[in-house]
């Protein structure tokens, strides 16, 4: 038997080794392959659908008309994601996973367009306007001529993606580009400014925050429904729409890249206000707005005080990422309990949660198309999402892991082959993942059933897919 064997050994070894070569040798083409259609996306994306640099959500394939959020864009550029610096970032990933320069000078151009949307209290809005016959929406820009609107915004990630967009492309230039080092250092400079005493920040910002005392959050003492609306309510303690994820992101890789310490001390002031803000009994977790008493309050007339139950999953993500860059496992003590209280009190079936709790009853809590509060979701307006999908078992998960002392994972790690070889083949011969309109109307468009268009989170989506599969095949 043994006889036997030692005879048989080679053949089966040269046949197992041809057969590990077949599908080692069809992975390099596929890497190949990648490589080449992030080069002819990147190309088309760059030349064709870039303006000035920067990019619109979505265009019509024709390249007639490009679109922001409900708004054609005539010779302007989005911020807020997915614009100009989530494309920047895919483009940044691409050159990060090839070392092919081509796409980190796209990248610096979108670094260019935001430079020049830079509004001279530091941040950014929606979107930057380079020509415009209303020149009410021209930002009061730092480097060129523009108008008066000089309000920051960290409303729906606009400032955030900006900033984290400009650290890493200003790490990839150990600094040395002087444009983009002196327009994140100010807009850190900024930032830093912008945050209350308390640590909690504005939606919007012009100024350096005002002196305001620091107090826990209670629950209001008037009538709620119907008094203490404030018009600028963008003046206030923010949480809405991952303020606090998206902020914790731009100070924890500010550290990192810079290692000043103002960063991790901003977040740790940061992490202490989440702290406060955190409700009392019998609701121990988050609410959009609050006012200067730490009072929940009315933002927009369709987001009333309430425990919000996004904010609320959002926050205790941002708690677990403080706590993990600060080894202060004190930010992770409110976790348990808003866990246990979202899961026993909250959940509405369908692993969802209502997006607003009323104070204190907890009954899930609605608008009628009327805007008129009811505990009825039959009549809501389709423009806001009024209820959330549950990520209670990821962020426990994400507790466990920081509380153990191990590291959670961000973002994905591998792509199949198989993923690869589909976005691969989804692409055009002019480098385009072509998207069809198949409703009635693309909302926020023009464009019509049948109508073809291009879409920034598409090519975001596939170029950080493709950019993942040549890393791990290169590592």
């Amino acid at each position: 038997m043994r006889i036997v064997c030692c005879w048989l050994f080679p053949a089966v070894f040269c046949w197992s080794t041809i057969q590990a070569q077949e599908p080692q040798k069809d992975k390099q083409t596929l890497v190949v392959q990648a490589k080449a259609a992030m080069k002819k996306a990147g190309a088309y994306f760059h030349d064709q659908v870039a303006i000035e640099g920067g990019y619109p959500y979505l265009c019509a394939a024709d390249l007639s008309t490009r679109w922001g959020e409900n708004e054609e864009l005539n010779h302007a550029v989005m911020v807020q994601p997915p614009g100009t610096p989530a494309v920047g970032l895919a483009l940044l990933d691409a050159y990060k996973a090839t070392n092919d320069k081509q796409f980190l000078d796209w990248a610096a151009d979108a670094a260019d367009a935001l430079i020049n949307g830079q509004l001279k209290s530091g941040g950014w809005d929606q979107v930057i306007y380079f020509t415009d016959p209303n020149s009410n929406r021209m930002g009061a820009y730092r480097n060129r001529k523009g108008g008066k609107w000089n309000n920051s915004s960290l409303d729906d990630n606009k400032s955030q993606s900006a900033l984290l967009f400009l650290i890493q492309i200003d790490e990839v230039f150990d600094q040395k580009n002087q444009p983009i080092h002196e327009a994140v250092s100010f807009g850190l400079d900024s930032l830093l400014a912008a945050q209350f005493p308390n640590g909690g920040f504005p939606q919007v910002w012009n100024q350096k925050a005002d002196n305001r005392p620091v107090l826990k959050a209670t629950y209001p003492t008037h009538d709620w429904k119907t008094e203490g609306r404030i018009k600028n309510y963008w003046d206030h303690y923010t949480l809405n729409d991952g303020l606090a994820g998206d902020v914790v992101a731009v100070f924890a890789e500010a550290h990192r890249v810079y290692r000043d310490d103002r960063f991790l001390s901003a977040l740790k002031k940061f992490g202490d206000f989440l702290l406060l803000a955190q409700m009392p009994m019998p609701q121990p977790a988050w609410c959009q707005q609050y006012n200067p008493q730490m009072q929940p309050m009315w933002a927009r007339k369709f987001e009333p005080p309430a425990i919000a139950s996004s904010e609320s999953q959002d926050v205790m993500e941002a708690l677990i990422h403080i706590a993990a860059v600060t080894m202060d496992q004190r930010y992770l003590s409110p976790i348990p309990q808003s866990l246990k209280f979202l899961r026993e009190k909250c959940l509405i079936g369908d692993g969802q949660l209502a997006r607003f709790y009323e104070l204190q009853s907890n009954k899930p809590l609605f608008m009628n198309r009327n805007y008129e509060l009811t505990y009825d979701d039959s009549d809501v307006p389709t423009h806001y999402g009024w209820k959330v999908k549950s990520k209670l078992d990821q962020i426990e998960r994400h507790y466990q892991q920081v509380r153990d002392g191990k590291e959670v994972a961000s973002g994905k790690s591998k792509v199949a082959e198989k993923e690869a070889a589909r976005i691969i083949g989804e692409m055009d011969s002019q480098g385009r993942w072509v998207k069809v309109v198949e409703s009635e109307k693309l909302s926020g468009t023009k464009l019509k059933k049948g109508d073809l268009y291009l879409s920034s989170q598409d090519f975001i989506n596939n170029m950080k897919k493709l950019a993942i599969f040549v890393k791990g095949a290169s590592s």
